[in-house]
């Protein structure tokens, strides 16, 4: 499998594509004036305690208050690449969040989510600080290994180089990353010093920052995206600025030599995202629909709750029988789906319909393929078995808003809700509001404005209506057309 990192540097926003096989898996964007605040650290002060939800509000210098549960004040974090790149910690009971946390109390706390939608950031108290190959977590005595790390000698290796790197008299531990994996114990000795540095450093800023001020602030995008998504099976990573290619050879050479020798600087005259179609798969990564090569399609519905995707077979008729045709678009569906959902970066609750089966052995081959084709997924996902009306439901880590939210707004027609009223309907509204009218206030005459395609449809279709609304009313109705009305959009005006 080829792998490549397409890095495109503009003055407001910066895009990083992950391409496998010349098709484009992932996609990440940041733009200056609106970072994404996961990972970094706070100092903030609590805002409003609530016993009730075991929760509170804490205020950290952000639009909007953010939110920290009990269970994030006690427990450790969720730290690395999802959680499927953290070792399984043990519990710890949570106490109620009075006993915790009074309002008005500083606290320093890291964003582990976005504010997402009308949601404001997630925090937690358990401060975790990435390198290239651990996360340390401060004032926790533990050393962890990413459950990815498979081969059960390798994971003793790190676990014992890294318990053996640990200062002495830091009361500190380590989670050991997938990218970890047959690295010498002098490349971690790097990272545990780096590591040492950076606390040093926050510990001291934590003292003398005022409340909402940050603390400390994650990597920027160019720079996160070669700590954690290079790997020595990645091909090339190819940045159209020369600025930010030396800046991130520079940070290669330091935290992974070796890999700063697969960054190069993209000099071509064509746009680095048109030469590998990036920019076309944006577009269609916008769209519902989304085609399969057997002729079929899946249909994705993003809501505030879930995220629905339907499978269906379309112009697909097979050459066997109906049960083959079927189990051939679900096992290309279950691949499609996968890159979709890291494509367009789809979280939470994930609800798959696939075209219905008979046969056991197919449904689990298609569940089988659908896991496999996660497997490469950062994030952490979640897969159940099919349910008794044939859907299957999924999880996927979400800390970030998907690309949709990102790049997209509510369509100010129809209000985010993806249809209109037909022009049929929005006349019926406009006599009862006619009515409604007449009977609250007394004018001779009224003006219906209105767009000029609801316009259109009373005064040709609607005309004896009309007239007959008159006679009832004892008024004259006249009807203006206005470009700047939407469909749905009217006013009656008393003359």
């Amino acid at each position: 499998m080829t792998e490549e990192i397409l890095v495109n540097v503009t003055p407001r926003e910066t895009r990083v594509a992950v391409v496998e096989n010349g098709m484009l898996q992932e996609l990440h964007i940041e733009r200056g004036w609106r970072r994404g605040v996961v990972g970094n650290i706070y100092k903030g002060r609590v805002q409003r305690v609530m016993p009730g939800m075991q929760a509170a509000f804490v205020e950290i210098g952000l639009e909007r208050a953010a939110f920290l549960h009990a269970a994030d004040i006690v427990k450790p974090a969720q730290v690395g690449e999802g959680e499927g790149d953290q070792a399984p910690l043990p519990p710890a009971p949570t106490r109620p969040i009075a006993e915790l946390l009074r309002e008005g109390q500083e606290i320093i706390v890291q964003v582990v989510k976005d504010p997402i939608g009308t949601k404001g950031a997630r925090l937690t108290t358990q401060l975790s600080i990435p390198s290239r190959y651990l996360v340390l977590l401060p004032r926790t005595r533990v050393v962890g290994v990413s459950a990815r790390i498979e081969d059960e000698s390798e994971r003793q290796r790190l676990k014992s180089h890294v318990t053996a790197l640990a200062p002495a008299g830091e009361n500190h531990g380590y989670i050991v990353r997938t990218n970890a994996e047959s690295q010498p114990a002098e490349a971690l000795a790097e990272d545990v010093a780096y590591l040492s540095r950076a606390w040093a450093l926050i510990a001291e800023k934590s003292q003398s920052s005022r409340v909402g001020e940050r603390v400390y602030e994650d990597l920027s995008l160019p720079l996160r995206a070669v700590r954690d998504l290079m790997r020595r099976d990645v091909e090339k990573v190819k940045v159209d600025s020369r600025e930010t290619c030396e800046r991130l050879r520079v940070f290669a050479a330091q935290y992974m030599p070796g890999l700063d020798e697969k960054i190069e600087h993209y000099t071509g005259a064509r746009p680095i995202f048109d030469l590998y179609g990036v920019e076309d798969e944006i577009q269609r990564a916008l769209d519902k629909q989304v085609p399969l090569k057997s002729g079929g399609y899946l249909v994705i519905d993003q809501t505030e709750a879930m995220t629905t995707v339907d499978i269906n077979t379309g112009s697909f008729l097979g050459q066997r029988n109906l049960e083959e045709t079927v189990y051939r678009t679900n096992l290309e569906a279950a691949q499609s789906v996968a890159r979709q959902l890291r494509l367009r970066n789809l979280g939470g609750i994930i609800i798959i319909d696939f075209i219905d089966m008979t046969d056991a052995e197919h449904k689990r081959q298609v569940l089988r393929q659908l896991e496999k084709s996660l497997a490469r997924d950062h994030a952490k996902t979640t897969v159940y078995e099919f349910s008794p009306l044939g859907l299957v439901e999924m999880t996927r880590k979400r800390t970030t808003e998907s690309l949709e939210r990102q790049l997209s707004e509510p369509c100010h027609e129809c209000g985010g809700r993806g249809t209109l009223k037909t022009p049929e309907t929005v006349t019926y509204e406009i006599f009862r509001d006619i009515v409604r009218q007449v009977r609250q206030f007394d004018a001779p005459r009224l003006l219906v404005i209105a767009s000029p395609k609801v316009v259109a449809r009373i005064t040709d279709e609607e005309s004896a209506a009309v007239a007959e609304l008159e006679e009832f009313l004892g008024k004259s109705i006249r009807f203006q057309p206005d470009d700047q009305y939407a469909q749905e959009q009217f006013d009656v005006v008393l003359l």
